[in-house]
């Protein structure tokens, strides 16, 4: 796998040990621990990392993203093999683990760095993201305060953040 960089955009070319190609999914909805976890377990997904996007601190820190002055969200970046599973289910798994209606908070985690935003890598998912925002609400009957952004940059989270439930062994956040 081989990655490339366009302007400020990460793009991730490259393929798995089925000559597949992976694409990636970023997606903030709380909690990073929890919605890594859950993508984790989807089949399909072939990694998923925890990091912050959406912000202009470049190198930001766990530190400094709770200190809410870097505007960046806590995110997963998910790997996954579009043939296997697609991007609209991607965004069905994204709506299921967490209340997109509820604004800069996720359950008893409050402020902008757990926000509910989907940051998209290429045009289709942009349109794709939009599309389903809309069916939410109206499936919801309510507002989706969800954020639809490109991704200009996405920071990989400290190491000790990485796979966090999972080498704990603890169910929630």
């Amino acid at each position: 796998m081989y990655f490339a960089y366009s302007g400020k955009v990460k793009i991730t070319c490259g393929y798995n040990k089925n000559m597949a190609k992976i694409e990636t999914a970023v997606f903030g909805a709380g909690c990073f621990w929890h919605v890594e976890k859950t993508f984790g377990e989807v089949k399909g997904v072939v990694e998923t990392t925890v990091g912050y996007a959406g912000g202009a601190t470049p190198n930001p820190t766990y530190e400094m993203v709770c200190s809410h002055s870097t505007g960046h969200s806590e995110v997963v970046s998910v790997e996954f093999d579009p043939a296997v599973i697609s991007f609209k289910k991607l965004l069905e798994v994204f709506w299921k683990c967490h209340d997109a209606t509820q604004v800069n908070c996720q359950g008893p985690d409050v402020g902008d760095n757990y926000r509910s935003a989907i940051f998209y890598t290429s045009e289709a998912q942009r349109k794709a993201a939009e599309i389903s925002k809309k069916e939410q609400e109206k499936k919801l009957g309510k507002k989706v305060a969800t954020q639809i952004n490109k991704l200009e940059k996405f920071w990989k989270a400290e190491a000790y953040h990485q796979k966090y439930l999972q080498r704990t062994g603890r169910k929630v956040c």
